[in-house]
């Protein structure tokens, strides 16, 4: 078979990353061609994502892949979820997009509850209560900016916005949707009761799309059709767990963020997934992704920012050196969610609880890595508990997934084998649905088949020498 190209878009938090992918036979080829971070602009007491720089990125991105294989069959973007782009009648922006880091939203959260109360909120939605959720983001758009409410046409996820910025019509991918905590979890349409209660009008929301659903074709490059992949980062990713047919296993996906779950096909939305902090977001042909958002790298990552330059293969090695913790620290404590100060607040917590602080960076990595384990360990208990399903392995795709040493801990700590997968997991899903979407894969293999078959996997076992 003739070789086939497509490109992935993959936006996270901190970076962004554009992939050129060749299917050769059952093999998906990745080759990154173009890098850069993600930009965050702070304003007025306010955090943002510069959009018009994120579309340029893009863009230089999709001419790279094009110089590269001017044959392209597709491109797709995907992004982190919640935050959105605000457009008027005429499909202009009318402000940049908030970060989801912003302190806008502090009290919405409990406030929305007296409009309709938690428990019920979760029964239409499935969707884990985090206090920058994009219905939250809306109440705060309706508060402090009425005029630009009322004026807005249109709301884009960053992805969906992305999308159509490169030439898709405008639709928000049923993965993204469901994050927002507006989608109904059974019908997987705009939920009527949400937006009922809340006063929000549904016309402000593009139609929601199945995963894979073709938008459209590049503006500058008509022959490249434009899919909505999945365009939640984390869907891609779990797209792409190197996994076989049948229960027993759990996926991480470590990024900023890590979120720990079990694929199912249908939601679990009972009392104890709600108090417990699960969620039930769409996942690719109908499946739900049942999971807990948790605390990632985002410690170790605002640590080293504020270190300055750091060699991470170095950090690693000298973590692995460095003395275990007596004490670990729960990174699910509200005080690490904002941006700024992370190793004083986390000396912080530590006096608090009449523990001593690192004197190192090595100590410090450590002492971060073993705590996020530890949160690992919980999750996959709760996980366990509220599915009755037992789980054996666990396959950790993401950044976290190039950090031997988390992967070893996470082994010890869950006591379960950890499979490593691939770092560009979430480019490599959106790639692998993009070449279904297009009938490119060979006959009688599904996704997963060529995911593994793409992946260089790295396997540690509880039982073995951590460090």
């Amino acid at each position: 078979m003739k070789p086939t190209h497509y490109l992935a878009v993959d936006l996270g938090a901190s970076s962004g990353r554009v992939f050129l992918g060749t299917l050769e036979g059952d093999v998906m080829h990745m080759e990154a061609l173009h890098r850069f971070e993600t930009p965050l602009l702070e304003r007025d007491g306010h955090l943002y994502w510069d959009a018009e720089a994120l579309v340029r990125e893009v863009e230089q991105g999709l001419r790279r892949g094009l110089d590269a294989a001017p044959d392209l069959r597709s491109v797709a973007v995907d992004s982190w979820a919640v935050d959105y782009v605000p457009l008027d009648r005429d499909g202009q922006p009318l402000r940049r997009p908030y970060a989801y880091r912003d302190r806008r939203t502090d009290g919405l959260m409990q406030d929305a509850f007296r409009t309709m109360p938690a428990a019920e909120l979760f029964a239409h939605t499935g969707i884990q209560f985090l206090p920058f959720n994009t219905l939250y983001q809306v109440l705060a758009d309706r508060r402090d900016t009425p005029d630009l409410h009322r004026r807005t046409a249109c709301h884009l996820t960053i992805a969906d916005y992305l999308n159509h910025r490169l030439g898709g019509r405008p639709v928000i991918e049923v993965s993204m949707a469901s994050t927002t905590q507006l989608m109904d979890v059974h019908t997987r349409t705009w939920s009527e009761a949400v937006f009922r209660a809340f006063g929000l009008d549904p016309g402000a929301w593009p139609s929601i799309v199945p995963s894979g659903t073709p938008t459209g074709h590049v503006t500058a490059a008509p022959h490249v059709a434009v899919l909505a992949a999945c365009s939640h980062d984390t869907a891609c990713a779990v797209a792409a767990v190197p996994a076989g047919e049948g229960p027993g296993w759990a996926y991480i996906s470590c990024g900023t963020w890590s979120l720990l779950g079990v694929e199912r096909q249908v939601p679990l939305l009972g009392e104890a997934a709600r108090t417990a902090g699960f969620t039930n977001e769409a996942g690719l042909d109908g499946t739900i992704r049942f999971l807990k958002n948790l605390t990632g790298l985002w410690a170790l990552q605002e640590c080293a920012r504020e270190w300055g330059t750091v060699d991470w293969e170095a950090l690693e090695r000298e973590a692995r050196a460095a003395a275990p913790p007596a004490f670990l620290i729960d990174l699910e404590d509200p005080r690490f969610l904002p941006r700024g100060g992370m190793e004083a607040r986390l000396a912080g917590y530590l006096r608090e609880h009449g523990q001593p602080v690192p004197g190192t960076r090595a100590g410090w990595t450590r002492l971060i890595l073993e705590s996020i384990a530890a949160g690992y360990r919980r999750t996959l208990d709760d996980l366990e508990r509220l599915t009755g399903q037992p789980i054996d392995t666990i396959h950790l795709v993401g950044g976290g997934a190039r950090n031997h040493l988390l992967c070893a801990l996470t082994a010890h700590a869950c006591g379960r084998t950890v499979v490593a997968g691939r770092e560009e997991a979430t480019a490599l899903g959106n790639l692998l649905i993009q070449a279904r979407t297009l009938g490119d894969l060979p006959p009688g293999l599904t996704l997963r088949d060529v995911a593994r078959r793409s992946s260089d996997l790295h396997v540690f076992h509880p039982t073995e020498q951590t460090v």
